[in-house]
């Protein structure tokens, strides 16, 4: 991952590839932003006519290029877009930060040391800024020819090392934020690779093992539950779903405690390796992505990690749902019934309605140690992603408050969300005459419905929030901001922000 320090150099005697400054779109123009102030004496206090001549506005994103001034020990100056100017006396927020060191660092692959001498007033932004930055050189290429070293070879590595100027190397809350900043980013970036990797090297199994890696690595407790301990405790809904693949499913559960803790959070995530949608197979056009229907699990296990990292006065546990939904003569059929771990019958009337199989059973073991909280993840519904779009993930839960603390919390770290309703009367469409519940209801609100259903598996007064991150978990655009193409590790930032806020005290 890149390299991170603070520095109290000045711009133009840092021994670097690169000097990143930041411009703001202002009412006459584009505006230099706080942080370049030198780099803009020595273009004559002209920075910003040169920036406007090269065709620069300040939009948010937009990266120009141009030489670095006499005296310079770096050859390049890199001006990114800000956006909007703020107000007077206005700061930059925490979130346009984050983009524009992100935008800079994507764009300065290949090179070895930039310094960024963007607007840093404390140590929160000096904390956006890292995020940003190591987020943004974010690159997956471990399938491609020679790895690393045809990478390499390209010029296109990522950017090695980010010296944040203007920071404050001594004192203890500029560390504190860096050193945040590396242990969730560099856990976001693992998700990141785990939903990248293609399903024939990451099943079940292959996932449970990396799991069990990092447990080892830091100091976490982890229990594995493969097919045979599955089919004894009676987990029929992640049974019943890996039941027509070759590569058999596992609960895998990763605990991480701490002698002080007050507060036990459970996070549940959705590990379907690869979803062929079943006996009800997925249309032509929609399996190609499939791979990143893991992405609640990849979310759950890096926020595990990382509050470990942190070493969080809070108890966290993560729970994993890991299958492959594939059709195969022994695969579960539509009006198949499951029996979940919680007891209650399922009658299957779509098997591409599968992640909600699994993470009941998940949402049931949870409930059984009796948590504080529990927070499951899901690339669950495309029906998410036609009311929300595909940046942004729905937040559902069966408290106001605890809804409205986490979409507060996702705002904070920078991940869109919004808050969506549970509306009692879309519960009577999964009535069954077979079976206690269907797998499926009405089509409209069907992100709701998805929501609904998890909630019966949740054990009797848990506070209990459902977060269906199907359209921003895997970006098949192009990148923007400190989001690349491809999978993009959303609501890692979201729980490891609830599991410190659960730490303090501040979440109920």
């Amino acid at each position: 991952m890149t390299a991170l320090t603070l520095s109290t150099a000045a711009a133009p005697g840092l021994r670097a590839d690169a000097i990143v400054i930041g411009v703001a779109k202002g009412t006459k123009g584009p505006v230099v932003a706080p942080g370049a102030e030198a780099v803009d004496t020595a273009y004559d206090g002209r920075l910003a006519d040169v920036l406007e001549t090269l065709g620069a506005s300040g939009a948010e994103g937009e990266v120009t290029k141009l030489p670095a001034p006499s005296g310079f020990k770096s050859p390049l100056v890199l001006a990114v877009g800000l956006g909007a100017q703020p107000e007077k006396d206005a700061e930059y927020g925490a979130e346009t930060l984050r983009r524009a060191a992100g935008a800079a660092a994507r764009a300065l692959a290949g090179v070895k040391k930039a310094g960024f001498a963007l607007p840093l007033a404390d140590a929160a932004d000096a904390g956006a800024l890292a995020e940003g930055a190591l987020l943004g050189a974010y690159a997956f290429d471990t399938y491609k020819e020679n790895g690393k070293d045809s990478r390499a070879k390209n010029g296109r590595a990522p950017l090695a090392e980010v010296a944040l100027l203007g920071g404050k190397p001594r004192d203890k809350a500029y560390k504190a934020a860096v050193e945040r900043a590396a242990a969730v980013c560099e856990e976001l970036n693992r998700a990141r690779d785990l939903i990248n990797m293609p399903p024939n090297d990451l099943y079940p199994a292959s996932f449970a093992a990396i799991a069990q890696g990092a447990a080892k690595e830091h100091g976490l407790k982890v229990q594995v539950l493969d097919e045979k301990a599955l089919t004894k405790g009676g987990y029929g809904g992640i049974l019943g779903v890996g039941a027509g693949a070759a590569a058999a499913p596992r609960l895998v559960k990763l605990s991480y405690t701490h002698s002080k803790a007050k507060k036990h959070l459970a996070l549940v995530g959705k590990g379907i390796t690869y979803d062929s949608g079943g006996i009800s197979l997925k249309p032509a056009g929609h399996n190609e992505t499939m791979k990143c229907d893991m992405s609640g699990a990849a979310a759950v296990f890096a926020a595990v990690v990382a509050a470990a990292r942190l070493g969080l006065e809070v108890n966290v546990t993560g729970w994993l749902a890991l299958a492959e939904n594939m059709p195969s003569g022994s695969a579960t059929r539509p009006g198949d019934v499951l029996r979940m771990y919680s007891g209650k019958t399922v009658e299957v009337l779509n098997t591409d309605a599968e992640g909600r199989l699994v993470m009941a059973d998940a949402l049931w073991a949870a409930s059984l140690e009796k948590p504080d909280a529990i927070v499951d993840v899901a690339t669950l519904t495309g029906a998410m992603m036609l009311a929300l779009g595909s940046r942004t993930f729905g937040i559902m839960a069966n408290d106001e408050a605890f809804r409205g603390a986490i979409h507060e919390a996702a705002e904070e770290v920078g991940e869109d969300a919004w808050p969506m309703p549970l509306p009692e009367h879309l519960r009577k469409g999964m009535d069954s005459p077979t079976a206690d519940i269907a797998n499926m209801g009405e089509r409209m609100g069907g992100g709701l419905v998805a929501g609904l259903f998890l909630r019966e598996f949740v054990g009797e007064g848990i506070t209990w929030a459902h977060l269906d991150i199907a359209g921003p978990a895997f970006n098949e655009q192009g990148p923007f901001g400190y989001t690349p193409k491809g999978g993009t590790g959303s609501a890692v930032r979201t729980l490891v922000r609830l599991a410190e806020l659960t730490a303090a005290g501040d979440l109920g």
